[in-house]
């Protein structure tokens, strides 16, 4: 960790953190600790936590402190979310969450270079805002959010530049689940190098 970087010191902007069940994509039905930062300049219209967009409507928090709870939970698995998390220069988080022996996943919409390193790196592009290159080389999973016809193009688009190793999940709008699901799994069955993301969270009734 950089000699600059005090965890004491160092805050950031926390909207909610909550230990769960990860409800999506690649480490669906792992217990995780969720820590949910504030602030996001993506603006997807069916966002379901718009409330996190504002960060000045959340405290900051010392890094020194959200590491604390999260080793506090028991868990050995952490999950980087928003809101952008990749906004701030998360560095000293990931450096104590290491240091704590837990293993981090981000997940991010790829607008911002990500300064920090995690184990994880689930890019969820949005049509709002353009991703960086960055984002295509780090991606271990590339999540695309099917809410119209169209984004199958583009998850496609999008899936032809992340690394050959990068896990591939179409995940329908919760909104729209019943209209696209049907659709999701006829083109996975036809294109199997996808697979299947649910909001399997949201049937079990949990954070």
């Amino acid at each position: 960790m950089s000699k600059t970087m005090n965890p004491a010191k160092e805050k950031l902007p926390l909207m909610e953190q909550f230990y769960t069940i990860q409800g999506e994509g690649f480490h669906s039905g792992r217990a995780a600790y969720f820590i949910r930062l504030g602030g996001c300049d993506v603006g997807c219209v069916w966002c379901d936590v718009k409330e996190s967009w504002d960060a000045n409507a959340h405290p900051t928090v010392s890094v020194e402190q959200i590491v604390l709870d999260a080793k506090k939970s028991g868990t050995n698995f952490v999950v980087i979310t928003g809101g952008e998390p990749a906004m701030y220069d998360l560095t000293s988080l990931v450096n104590e969450l290491h240091s704590n022996k837990l293993e981090i996943a981000i997940e991010t919409s790829g607008t911002y270079i990500l300064k920090g390193e995690v184990d994880w790196y689930c890019f969820s592009p949005k049509k709002f805002k353009e991703p960086v290159a960055e984002a295509y080389n780090k991606a271990d999973e590339l999540k695309v959010i099917i809410n119209h016809p169209s984004d199958f193009k583009w998850a496609e688009d999008h899936a032809l530049k992340v690394n050959p190793s990068c896990k591939l999940f179409l995940q329908p709008e919760w909104s729209k689940q019943e209209r696209f699901l049907p659709e999701i799994i006829t083109y996975v069955k036809k294109n199997p190098q996808w697979n299947i993301s649910l909001q399997t969270h949201k049937y079990m009734n949990i954070p």
